[in-house]
């Protein structure tokens, strides 16, 4: 069988081929980074007749890993996406370049950039056969021992990686325990033997035995080593997470149990307390909905809830302090909590082009002391009492739902946010439209439709919302 070396880059990828009969690494070249790197990474995996890779992992001098690190990272993530049911391995390639340009120099005066590359993947990949030369399998050509046979697909497209030890490390011991034990048994039947001539025998066949002994002793510091790696591999894969502008804390919440996280621990760190002062002005008992802002992360599998909870506050920290958020939404009127809250009731009502008009809408009607009339927040304070929605069984009982979050029965904002917005709709707070509306909607044609009177807003309803407009909430 054979496999392909990768020493990724942001402009290069150096490529190397190795047979595990030979177990000889051989550069065969490099791919420019162009957008077409992987139909050519697929090209080469085809000729090769492989979906096995090993990847260089760079690290820093201390051993820890780097930005790179990360960029290699999601780069052999994407490789398991482009090429369904590639095998995955990484290889530290710490100065791998520096060696491979070592290399270049004794043999010709002049190269290029790309081969270097292309030698520091035959170099990770010769190390990589290294690590495994003394395992008894031919290689890892074996369907036992075969790259990635234990490995598995993370949910959302994570790259491929250890879900369980491998089960190499298990036949390295049980091999191990068989010799051993056949070497014992060759011990004990010379012991039968002994008599005045047999001693030389006897002799030959105890340095046979020490011998198989020894040979044992180095089989089970490989097995050893082949956990230790395996270990390795598990603590540093990582999974992606998402979430989406709009999204509520109870789908946040759902999204982190189907990542694997325990419901106690998911629901401890949604309710612990975090130390970011863009938090400290929300009403005692506030929860994070509204202040996990919506992108996409990758973390370590050994990351906890807290951490990943981490990751999403830091990034609305740094969207409120490099738009001044708590400046701008002082300008309209409104606390950081308030725009926040406002905020999320823009992002659950209208695309991203519409939000600075309806964001206008309601300020202008929070200005005037009239209800803000929003429906989502209605199915918002819905969500928290009666999800299932048997209780409240049609719109005209829905509307009436006792709640500070139903803006149809309270003036004012609700008492807090009802999802979590992204970028737009924080801005669009800050930075409403030169309009004077009083009303919205959206008609069956997904247009938003605005007025200034209630009459104009009734005929909207009359002639473009017949049938959105009366969708259950």
């Amino acid at each position: 069988m054979r496999v392909l070396g990768l020493d990724v880059g942001e402009k290069r990828i150096g490529v190397a081929r190795a047979d595990s009969d030979t177990r000889i690494a051989v550069p065969i070249g490099y791919i420019e980074v162009n957008g077409s790197e992987w139909q050519e990474i697929g090209r080469l995996a085809n000729i090769n007749g492989t979906n096995s890779f090993i990847i260089g992992l760079p690290r820093s001098n201390e051993g820890n890993e780097t930005k790179q690190s990360l960029y290699v990272r999601k780069f052999a993530k994407t490789l398991t996406e482009k090429i369904p049911g590639a095998r995955i391995r990484f290889q530290d390639e710490s100065l791998t370049s520096v060696m491979a340009e070592e290399r270049l120099r004794k043999r010709k005066k002049n190269y290029e950039k790309g081969e270097i590359d292309s030698e520091a993947a035959s170099i990770i990949l010769q190390d990589f056969l290294e690590s495994i030369r003394g395992a008894d399998t031919s290689g890892f050509s074996d369907e036992k021992t075969e790259i990635g046979k234990e490995q598995g697909t993370e949910k959302d497209g994570a790259s491929e990686i250890l879900k369980k030890p491998t089960e190499l490390a298990k036949k390295e011991m049980d091999k191990v325990k068989f010799n051993t034990k056949k070497a014992k048994h060759k011990v004990k039947t010379a012991t039968k033997w002994v008599s005045g001539g047999a001693i030389i025998i006897i002799l030959a066949l105890l340095l046979v035995g020490g011998a198989l002994i020894v040979k044992e002793i180095r089989a089970r510091e490989r097995a050893e080593e082949f956990a230790r790696l395996e270990a390795e591999m598990e603590e540093n894969a990582v999974f992606s997470f998402t979430i989406r502008p709009g999204e509520t804390i109870f789908e946040v919440r759902e999204g982190l149990i189907e990542a694997g996280y325990s419901k106690t621990e998911v629901d401890e760190a949604l309710e612990s307390n975090y130390d970011y002062e863009f938090l400290r002005d929300r009403p005692e008992g506030a929860t994070l909905e509204g202040y996990l802002y919506g992108e996409t992360h990758e973390f370590y599998k050994t990351a906890t809830v807290k951490e990943v909870i981490e990751t999403f506050l830091k990034g609305m920290e740094k969207v409120i302090e490099e738009n001044d958020l708590e400046g701008e939404y002082a300008k309209q009127g409104l606390s950081l909590y308030e725009g926040i809250t406002l905020a999320s009731v823009v992002q659950k009502e209208a695309p991203s082009p519409e939000q600075p008009t309806v964001a206008q809408v309601f300020l202008s009607r929070l200005s005037l002391g009239v209800p803000l009339g929003s429906d989502v927040t209605v199915s918002y304070a819905l969500d928290k009492v009666d999800p299932e929605r048997k209780t409240y069984t049609d719109n005209e009982s829905a509307l009436k739902v006792d709640s500070c979050y139903n803006t149809r029965l309270y003036p004012g904002l609700p008492c807090g946010p009802i999802s979590n917005p992204g970028i737009s709709a924080l801005l669009s707070v800050a930075n409403p439209s030169d309009t004077s509306y009083l009303y919205f909607l959206t008609g069956d044609d997904g247009m938003m439709y605005y007025s200034s009177t209630e009459a104009e807003h009734n005929q909207n309803i009359y002639s473009h919302c017949q049938n959105l407009c009366n969708v259950s909430l």
